[in-house]
């Protein structure tokens, strides 16, 4: 495994490698199993698995949350090591962004809810971001998981608006035990919060199981009420929306498939998660 910190050394090792077909991971660090298994479905999937480590300043809308964002490069490294990757891409800001980047990306509606409804600004950093990594990579595939289900369709609208060819590839979402969503932000939970977080996942399945039989707006309700049994969470939202459009739906008819998705204050840590509901 080769590890590279600017962009000069990642071009010329992946120039080394023309001719081999190229799996992108973007990560921004503080890796756990959900990453792994996207480093090994590329692993399964090409020639050359390159993953990057960066903590993208131009996605956070809340300066703390950026300071606060765990680092543990490292540790990453072990677990990229272990985990099949070929390139790994560490770079500085200075590195992925000579310039600013003042671009500003347009997604329709996809980026109007939820997410971007609360955090302004995100997408666009999140558009900045990964459509340079793509610039610079120019992978075969790219893998992103779906507990970012919203992240996944704007990723899909910036490629097909740059005309970017690559593959876009979705992978399941990967749970604790108790059902919790892995993410890289479950490092900051304290233990109190920690032990509750799992009703988020068992708040949306419990009303999964009996979709359909109420309508959109109970059901809504309910998970939210579900969660908020316990003190120490808060719904920021839980919506149930059009797969394939992202827009809130108004009844189980409505779309092919109903998603719902929730982001959660514990604390101050910001979860989010989803589920297919029908």
């Amino acid at each position: 495994m080769e590890k590279f910190t600017t962009v000069e050394g990642l071009k010329g090792a992946l120039a080394a490698r023309k001719g081999s077909s190229v799996g992108l991971v973007p990560t921004m660090g503080a890796l756990h199993d959900g990453h792994v298994s996207l480093v090994r479905r590329a692993r399964a999937e090409n020639d050359t698995v390159v993953v990057s480590v960066f903590v993208n300043p131009t996605q956070f809308n809340d300066k703390n949350d950026l300071r606060n964002y765990p680092r543990t490069p490292e540790a990453d490294l072990e677990v990229l090591r272990k985990a099949g990757a070929d390139i790994v891409f560490m770079p500085t800001v200075e590195e992925v962004y000579p310039e600013p980047d003042t671009r500003v990306f347009d997604f329709g509606q996809l980026d109007k809810v939820m997410e971007g409804a609360t955090r302004p600004g995100h997408f666009n950093g999140v558009g900045q971001v990964v459509s340079r990594l793509l610039e610079l990579v120019k992978p075969d595939r790219a893998y992103f998981g779906e507990k970012d289900f919203q992240q996944i369709a704007v990723i899909k609208e910036l490629v097909r608006q740059l005309a970017i060819p690559v593959q876009i590839v979705e992978c399941p979402i990967v749970r604790e035990a108790d059902g919790l969503a892995l993410s890289s932000r479950n490092l900051l939970l304290t233990a109190e919060h920690r032990a509750a977080a799992p009703m988020i996942h068992a708040a949306m399945q419990a009303e999964a199981e009996t979709a359909g039989t109420k309508s959109v707006e109970e059901t809504e309700r309910d998970v939210i009420a579900r969660v908020e049994k316990s003190p120490l969470l808060k719904v920021i939202y839980f919506q149930l929306v059009d797969e394939d459009t992202l827009q809130p739906v108004k009844d189980w008819k409505s779309a092919a498939h109903v998603r719902g998705c929730i982001a959660v204050q514990a604390g101050e840590i910001r979860l989010i998660d989803n589920l297919r509901f029908l």
